[in-house]
């Protein structure tokens, strides 16, 4: 069994998955891939059955019944991988928002320098990001900001969701007691690992808007970000005490 796993959730990705998989198993590292997907109306899964006659013995899908928030899809995902022998667990996305040529690059800096998690950062130097228009670019940036102010955490891209996470950061944090489900889970899984004085590193990315399919934003998961950060610090400072 190999080493490294890239986690890819899907709601119909049937216009990118095939692409994004075929991109991941040409690196010159050798990942497997699980995608999570949420019964995809178009079809994704039934797309990744097929390409698993092709490659077997490195792309596994897991369904679920129906769409409940990104959260609950990478929990979901991170516990089928705990049960394998995975050392190094990825989420990436399915647009190619996130480039599977980083892939290494975060897999170094967890395998050579020792890193618990390291995060693909939009921010870490500079901002840099393609094809998103500047109103989504300045809600993203300060959100970061935001979320850092309330935290403490001495993260610039604490929303990104293309992320390597250590074995034993997974196996250490309690993935039941997850509160968030939309894109706030990242905060969260990020906030998590910084209070259990886990390293955490950032690697310079480009991220990309995508070019097919549609965007899972909404207000919602906005508010839930703006909102919930406040109360999981407070509810961190009262467990503290």
């Amino acid at each position: 069994m190999k080493d490294a796993i890239v986690i890819i959730p899907t709601y119909n990705e049937i216009e990118n998955i095939e692409a994004i998989i075929k991109a991941v198993f040409s690196q010159d590292k050798a990942f497997h891939i699980l995608v999570v997907d949420d019964n995809s109306p178009d079809l994704t899964a039934a797309k990744v059955q097929e390409l698993q006659q092709e490659f077997n013995d490195k792309l596994f899908l897991l369904n679920r019944d129906k769409k409940t928030g990104l959260g609950t899809a990478y929990i979901a995902g991170f516990k089928w991988c705990l049960e394998k022998d995975y050392q190094y667990i990825f989420e990436m996305d399915a647009d190619f928002s996130h480039n599977p040529d980083d892939l290494i690059q975060l897999y170094n800096a967890c395998f050579l320098e020792h890193a618990d998690v390291a995060i693909g950062s939009r921010y870490i130097d500079g901002v840099n990001v393609v094809n998103w228009p500047m109103s989504r670019i300045l809600l993203s940036y300060f959100a970061s900001k935001y979320v850092r102010f309330i935290t403490r955490m001495k993260i610039q891209d604490t929303t990104a969701g293309f992320v390597c996470y250590k074995r034993n950061v997974l196996e250490t944090i309690n993935l039941d007691k997850i509160e968030f489900v939309g894109y706030a889970f990242q905060i969260e899984m990020k906030f998590k690992a910084y209070l259990k004085k886990f390293q955490i590193v950032e690697v310079p990315v480009i991220f990309t808007d995508r070019k097919k399919g549609k965007s899972k934003m909404s207000g919602g998961i906005i508010s839930e970000a703006i909102f919930g950060v406040i109360k999981m610090k407070l509810k961190s400072i009262f467990n503290n005490k």
